[in-house]
């Protein structure tokens, strides 16, 4: 877990990732937390039990670069997005970093917090060098949230930037 003037970041084990994707607030009430309305895409499934649940389940990896962590908004006690690392660090040191903020949350400075605190975390992390992201081009809330934090751009394609930062 990692705190912040406002926030608590929580990853999250297997068992929660199920309770997450069921969006029933079996999540919340387990976390002793108030209820958030959310959007759980099938995209965001299909990258849990493809991708984050697997990971998980490998001894062999640190789960803290494998799971989803929550963003919990200490003042309500509830979720107010999440946010991931794409694995493990690669050979260069390098982790990607994926974030959503739920609706109603946006605009309000929360991601900007809970991204400067995951960096904090991972700048101690042993082997971590650096931080890779992508925005789609329509979403200039995202790549802003990556400029407050320090990302540079590095490049882009059609629909996407690519953000790293160099600890």
């Amino acid at each position: 877990m990692i705190s912040s003037k406002n926030l608590i970041l929580k990853p999250l084990s297997a068992s929660q990732l199920f309770k997450y994707m069921a969006n029933d607030n079996s999540l919340e009430r387990e976390l002793k937390l108030n209820p958030t309305p959310k959007t759980i895409t099938q995209a965001i499934i299909a990258s849990i039990e493809e991708t984050i649940l697997p990971n998980l389940s490998d001894s062999g990896k640190n789960h803290l670069f494998s799971t989803l962590w929550a963003i919990i908004l200490k003042s309500e006690s509830r979720m107010v997005g999440d946010i991931c690392f794409v694995g493990e660090p690669d050979v260069d040191g390098e982790v990607e970093l994926g974030y959503l903020t739920y609706e109603a949350y946006r605009g309000k400075g929360y991601m900007t917090e809970a991204i400067a605190c995951i960096l904090d975390w991972a700048k101690r992390q042993e082997f971590v060098k650096s931080v890779f992201a992508q925005t789609a081009k329509s979403n200039p809330a995202s790549y802003k949230i990556l400029e407050k934090n320090n990302f540079v751009k590095v490049g882009e394609d059609d629909e996407l930037y690519n953000w790293r930062l160099i600890f």
